[in-house]
């Protein structure tokens, strides 16, 4: 299975690239994408659209799995950080994909082992995931680590799944 991992933002919007082979990862691709902060915001909403296209066809992912926003200080901000969560949600599901969504607290849990964890500790436990990983950037082991809390959910439910098939 190939898992689509989507860290949103407006400016710079991560995405990584993952098959997972049962318990096994491996790392695919992963990069960033930007939008001109000079352009007006639906011209900056539509370059994203049409870059996480490109994307989503050529890495030819089985499903994807995104970052829930949280709501800060500044509203403005976190408006515009849902319009590119938006385009994280919508390129997948236009392309027929399911779509997970993970808290941050969740994916730095699943990916850690602790839900407040720096982001330093996330980029690492991505490399020692994925070894020999190389990475393009924070908002890109951000997407990677998206993936794999997406893989180890699925894996999760599969053998809950199993087990309550086996057991009825």
């Amino acid at each position: 299975m190939r898992v689509l991992g989507i860290d949103p933002g407006l400016r710079n919007l991560g995405w990584g690239v993952i098959d997972v082979d049962g318990s096994r990862l491996r790392h695919v691709a992963n990069g960033v994408l930007h939008s001109d902060g000079t352009q007006d915001l639906a011209s900056r909403l539509l370059d994203l659209h049409r870059q996480l296209e490109r994307v989503v066809r050529s890495q030819r992912p089985d499903c994807a799995a995104v970052e829930q926003t949280f709501v800060n200080k500044d509203a403005v901000a976190t408006l515009k950080l849902g319009h590119a969560r938006a385009i994280a949600l919508l390129v997948p599901a236009q392309a027929g994909l399911t779509v997970g969504e993970y808290a941050p607290n969740a994916v730095k849990k699943a990916v850690v082992g602790v839900g407040k964890a720096a982001k330093v500790q996330v980029d690492h436990m991505v490399r020692m995931q994925l070894p020999g990983v190389v990475i393009d950037g924070p908002d890109a082991a951000d997407a990677l680590a998206v993936a794999i809390c997406h893989a180890f959910h699925m894996q999760t439910s599969g053998r809950l799944q199993a087990a309550l098939r086996a057991a009825g």
